[in-house]
């Protein structure tokens, strides 16, 4: 028998990428739900970056030195996913067939953790590419911290594609203008410039000149007339790589839907299935077998396999590199494979500053300097900066260089005014394995909710610092006070939300953040001064460990308890010694954070909040939202907050206007006491 003659170069590319389209096709028409044009549209510009430019193995997806590549157009997942399959990763054609089902792999938009070689999760456009800038400045500073003459260990790239929806959002622009100012010449965007979005030719909603907009952002800026031109798209990456000054963007026309006969470059080829039919006709457009459906030809598998073996030997070349960098810095190799597992050197909490007891005391933004620069002499991988706010959230790291463009192990960042971008870069930075923190004043967590949200979906221990907590700011008045911001960030599943009391309980609980490695943290404080307690007098402040717990206390058991949150704690310790001198027994509960609460024990729940304990009243200044689960009982009787938007005024003048009193809180008290005590005594109705 005569052997199959062997399959040219040029025809197996070409087969690799009608593979990727026809998986598209079949996976969206199976789902009766996805996007199948700009899989089919990009498929030679994916598989050409992961083909002839990345490093990889797909039998190790975290191994450190690949390059990064990041679909920020999300809703085109299937493409990622054929690639994925096709390049050797766990991911396997019956996952593919599960696509957009319950339980899948492979989930409507990529989701980190979710599905191997998945490397950020994509959802809201624009992010995907926000985040390949964290990701590209991470690879600058580690590999500015660890590599040594001689001794490269990281020297990554990361690619990302995008499309018209992510060059419309925002983001994109402050994320492109931040990489630019960097030179951040190890990140490349390709721009699928397909005119098309789901109501129709982008021309009815956008016409800049993109090129131009790039330029003017510090980017090395190249067109790729044909995204079906191998040679061109090879060419075009190769002149990026010699680029070393500028980020690249390579824009890239595109005909979404390509070889679809009917709907080829419309509307209907983005967000829905093309139709058996269609899909018939297209497959037949690509010398495809029409009956066949999920099909990988022989010689694609066999590609399969040769990728496999060349990303194993990849990162063999790359172990023996680390044990030769291992055995002439051995304390940086221990650093680095320390830094891979997210673990904090031994005896790190020893670090950590204890405030003497001071009726006035600092404000817990003042605090958390002291404190975070104690850590960053221990922990050389915790770094960050402000929105242009760093003097006023103090989080500078004393002595610390700044990150600029050239100067790539300054630990000071400056995100600039770019709330959004700034959270999506540390996503990426801590998706490569750093531990970032941003600031900014918490009214403008507004602008970096998608950024957070994202963040908890990856389960990624980002530090999201807010100062400038409450009304207590004062003059900036409404526009710059949180009201509803507390509510909101609690609503958001796995992020731990995080308001401190007074230094002690902050201190304290940087033992819980700094050992997090699987949600994100959103630490809240003040701008005012809040007193030091006197822990000889009130319990120790390990208790803020728990989330919640007893800070004073009346024996046997209390009438009435006294919730309170960061600055508000105060109130609550005031009018507890005003209850007992009018024979109330009030127990106060400091709660810095309702999540490590919940995650504590039935028994030491019931401890801290007795269910026989029904007259309880919260203190904080913030919407009363979500509150009702701790104090009154379903209504708004023991809850002290606030339902309007503040005002600008000095802070003495606005606590009084707003109920924010010692007076108030005793008052309520005794409402809550005498409101519970009917309750107990109504007969009942027979």
């Amino acid at each position: 028998m005569e052997s199959k003659p062997k399959m040219s170069r040029d025809k197996l590319e070409q087969l690799i990428i009608n593979t990727i389209r026809t998986l598209s096709m079949d996976a969206v028409q199976k789902a009766n739900s996805g996007h199948p044009g700009t899989p089919m549209a990009l498929a030679p510009v994916a598989f050409t970056i992961w083909d002839k430019f990345m490093k990889f193995n797909p039998g190790n997806p975290e191994w450190p030195n690949r390059d990064r590549f990041v679909l920020s157009n999300g809703h085109a997942s299937m493409l990622l996913y054929s690639l994925l399959h096709l390049t050797g990763y766990d991911l396997s054609l019956n996952d593919i067939k599960t696509f957009r089902q319950l339980h899948s792999k492979c989930a409507g938009h990529p989701e980190y953790g979710l599905t191997p070689g998945v490397e950020t999760t994509t959802g809201p456009l624009g992010q995907g590419v926000a985040t390949s800038v964290g990701m590209a400045i991470a690879e600058k500073w580690l590999a500015s911290y660890f590599n040594r003459p001689g001794h490269e260990i990281l020297n990554y790239n990361i690619y990302a594609i995008d499309g018209d929806g992510c060059m419309m959002e925002g983001i994109s622009g402050e994320a492109a203008s931040l990489a630019g100012h960097l030179g951040l010449n190890n990140l490349i965007w390709f721009y699928d410039n397909n005119h098309i979005t789901i109501e129709g030719h982008t021309a009815l909603a956008f016409s800049e000149d993109v090129a131009a907009r790039f330029m003017g952002y510090n980017w090395h800026v190249q067109r790729v007339g044909d995204a079906n031109d191998l040679e061109m798209l090879a060419e075009a990456i190769e002149r990026a790589f010699k680029e070393n000054e500028q980020p690249s963007l390579i824009i890239v026309d595109s005909h979404i839907g390509y070889g679809s006969p009917n709907k080829q470059d419309t509307s209907a080829a983005h967000g829905e299935p093309l139709g058996d039919e269609e899909i018939r006709k297209t497959k037949i457009n690509y010398g495809w077998d029409p009956d066949k459906k999920f099909y990988v030809p022989d010689e694609v598998k066999g590609y399969r396999e040769t990728v496999i073996r060349k990303g194993a030997v990849s990162e063999d070349e790359w172990n023996k590199k680390f044990s030769a960098y291992e055995r002439v810095y051995p304390d940086l190799a221990k650093q680095f494979r320390q830094l891979q597992q997210g673990e904090m050197p031994g005896e790190w909490e020893k670090s950590l500053p204890v405030f003497p007891a001071n009726p006035k005391g600092p404000a817990t933004r003042s605090a958390n300097s002291k404190i975070l620069n104690s850590i960053v002499h221990v922990y050389p991988f915790l770094l960050g900066g402000a929105a242009d706010v760093g003097s006023s959230t103090k989080t500078y790291i004393d002595g610390a260089n700044s990150f600029e463009k050239g100067i790539y192990d300054g630990r000071n960042f400056h995100f600039g005014i770019r709330e959004n971008a700034m959270a999506a870069a540390a996503n990426g930075m801590a998706l490569s394995k750093l531990r970032p923190y941003t600031a900014t004043y918490f009214v403008f967590s507004d602008y970096m909710r998608a950024p957070l949200r994202l963040a908890c979906l990856m389960q990624i221990p980002v530090i999201f610092i807010f100062t400038h907590d409450s009304i207590g700011l004062g003059e900036d008045g409404p526009t710059h006070q949180p009201v509803e911001h507390l509510a909101s960030l609690r609503a958001i599943p796995n992020l731990d939300v995080i308001r401190p009391a007074d230094a002690n309980e902050l201190s304290v609980l940087w033992k819980h953040i700094m050992n997090l490695k699987d949600h994100p943290v959103a630490l809240i404080l003040t701008r005012q001064d809040v007193p030091t307690f006197d822990r000889s007098v009130y319990a120790p402040a390990d208790g803020a460990l728990r989330g919640a717990y007893i800070l004073a206390d009346s024996k046997p058991a209390p009438d009435v308890i006294l919730i309170g949150t960061g600055s508000e704690v105060q109130l609550c310790l005031d009018a507890y010694e005003i209850l007992k001198k009018q024979g109330i027994k009030a127990r106060v509960v400091s709660m810095p954070s309702w999540l490590l609460y919940e995650m504590q024990t039935p028994d030491y729940k019931e401890e801290v909040l007795p269910s026989s304990v029904k007259a309880r009243v919260s203190v904080e200044m913030g919407s009363t939202f979500g509150w009702c689960r701790y104090a009154g009982s379903g209504d708004r009787s023991g809850m002290i907050g606030i339902s309007t938007f503040g005002e600008s005024a000095p802070i003495g003048d606005l606590l009084p206007e707003f109920g924010f009193t010692v007076d108030h809180v005793v008052s309520k008290a005794n409402d809550v006491l005498k409101l519970n005590d009917k309750k107990v005594k109504k007969p009942s109705k027979k």
